[in-house]
Formats: C-alpha cells, sequence, structure tokens
C-alpha cells in the first residue's frame, strides 16, 4: 500500500474542498497492510488560541476494520475522549457485531515509504489516574526519560530496566501518557512499548491512562 505523501493524508469531502491530516512517522512498520476498512478522520482545529479536534466517520461502517487517521499536532486530552466514545460505539453494537473487527491508528514509515498501522482494538482508556496499587509506566510530554512507578529510566533502556525489576507480588501493570503530550509524540511511544511483545507473555494490562 504505497502512498504519494508520507506526512500528509488527503482527503476530499463531496462539495470539493481538500482537507490534510499531519500523520505520525515512524522508521518502523507494525501492521503493513489493513483489508476491508473505513477510514475515521481526526482533523486539527484551532479556534482563538484554543486547539480543537473535529471528527469526521462518515465513510465508517461498523463490520469493517477501522483506521483512525489522525492529526500529530492534536493533543491527548481532546483526541482520546473522542476515540474512547467511537471505540465504545463498536464494542456496544449487537445487530452487526463483527467479532474480528479490528482498530488501528495509521501511520508513516519514513524508511518504508509506506502507510503503516497499530492496532489498539483491546486497549481500554481511561482520562483518570491509575489506581494507587498499579505500577505504572509513565511518559511525560517531551521527555527522553519514562518513569516505571517513580524511577527514571532512558526510554532506550526501558525493558531492560523494567525486566530486572523483582516483583514479590506482581501489581497490575499500566501505562499512563502525560495529557499534553501530542498524538504524534504519544504513537512513537506507542511503538516503542510494542517490543513488549517479543516476550511469550506481555506483562502491560491492556489499561491505558491519560492524565
Amino acid at each position: 500500500m504505497k502512498y504519494f505523501s508520507l506526512i500528509v493524508v488527503f482527503f476530499l469531502f463531496s462539495c470539493g474542498n481538500k482537507e490534510d491530516i499531519l500523520l505520525p512517522k515512524s522508521d518502523t512498520t507494525v501492521v503493513s497492510d489493513v483489508q476491508d476498512h473505513s477510514p475515521i478522520y481526526l482533523f486539527f482545529r484551532t479556534k482563538d488560541k484554543d486547539t480543537l479536534v473535529e471528527v469526521n466517520r462518515k465513510n465508517s461502517i461498523i463490520t469493517t476494520n477501522w483506521i483512525f487517521n489522525i492529526d500529530k499536532r492534536l493533543p491527548l486530552k481532546i483526541v482520546i475522549p473522542e476515540v474512547i466514545k467511537l471505540q465504545e460505539k463498536k464494542r456496544q453494537e449487537k445487530a452487526h457485531k463483527n467479532e474480528k473487527a479490528e482498530n488501528y491508528f495509521a501511520y508513516a514509515d519514513s524508511i518504508k515509504k509506506n502507510m503503516a498501522f497499530i492496532p489498539f482494538t483491546k486497549v481500554y482508556y481511561s482520562m483518570r489516574k491509575p489506581k494507587k496499587d498499579d505500577f505504572v509506566i509513565y511518559f511525560k510530554k517531551r521527555a527522553d526519560m519514562v518513569s516505571l512507578n517513580g524511577k527514571y529510566v532512558k526510554k532506550s533502556d526501558l525493558l531492560q530496566e523494567f525486566f530486572s525489576i523483582q516483583f514479590i507480588l506482581k501489581p497490575r501493570i499500566v501505562i499512563q501518557f502525560d495529557k499534553n503530550m501530542s498524538y504524534g509524540e504519544y504513537l512513537q511511544n506507542k511503538i516503542l512499548l510494542r517490543k513488549f511483545d517479543l516476550y511469550n507473555v506481555n506483562p502491560i494490562a491492556p489499561y491505558e491512562f491519560i492524565h
């Protein structure tokens, strides 16, 4: 699946107006192709000094794989509430439910020069803080360090540092992201966390907290 632009997805409305979305970029492809899909667009908007999100899902079909094309400039605090609404709509569908239909975030692979996708179907998002007894892997906005329950380590050392921890009683391990983080930075961190899938059992629970 080749595209002429890795950064911008152009989208034509029926009225002929051209819209654009600046997609995040990465140097790796998680999923290279998604069949039987419907697009969902989250556009970047501004009003006065406020950043707004505009959602267009008029072409989405509930029984298909949904591909979320989200502008990388949008902050998580306005992106994730919209993602939650759409996820819940799909999960609660009864009449035309397709258990095999997945949800994907779209991004651009800057090395292979193609569109790429990362699944998030099983993730449950919350705009609240994690529970007090959770072990939290916390990503702060524009930081090269990541917190392992309060201990800051380099992102490049995340897996090594995490697996060096000896738990007496293994807690629920969850991810938290700074609500002011851009969606573009969030997606890069999501791709980094995919490295946990290389292990037989991914220790991270499918819960992400945006706060």
